[in-house]
């Protein structure tokens, strides 16, 4: 699918990053962790100003050990309050055919800086984020 075709909503497929990583050096625990602090996982089928199918959230594992430790860190998620009792929504599914974006698409805050920067001040991403995590300074990530 192209990335126009996706972004219809109408092909099943979800915009998602594919991670190949080292686990020698960050664990797969690390990631999700790093993944939480990212997102809204209470939106369902959305992500900020971006809203239908194709923006849900999940984490793709492959293994049954990546599901289990998916599965905890977003049940630990859950019961942290952090929410305000909203239920954490980002699936937990088996990875399937990943299809990297077209090269126009790659590193597009790169490519297109000012663009991106607007749109992620005006999607309240950062704003969010900010809130949500504002009293967890010990684990501070790059986001």
């Amino acid at each position: 699918p192209t990335y126009k075709q996706v972004t219809t909503g109408k092909t099943g497929h979800t915009e998602a990053v594919e991670i190949v990583y080292d686990p020698a050096k960050v664990s797969f625990e690390k990631l999700v962790e790093v993944f939480w602090r990212n997102i809204d996982p209470t939106a369902v089928n959305r992500q900020f100003n971006d809203v239908g199918t194709q923006y849900r959230t999940a984490v793709f594992y492959h293994s049954e050990e990546q599901k289990r430790l998916a599965e905890a860190s977003k049940a630990e998620l859950g019961k942290s309050g952090r929410y305000n009792g909203k239920p954490i929504e980002t699936e937990i599914t088996p990875a399937s055919a990943f299809y990297k974006a077209e090269e126009y698409h790659q590193d597009y805050y790169k490519k297109k800086p000012l663009p991106y920067k607007y749109y992620r001040f005006a999607s309240g991403r950062d704003q969010y984020l900010k809130k949500i995590w504002k009293n967890d300074d010990s684990k501070k990530q790059d986001q």
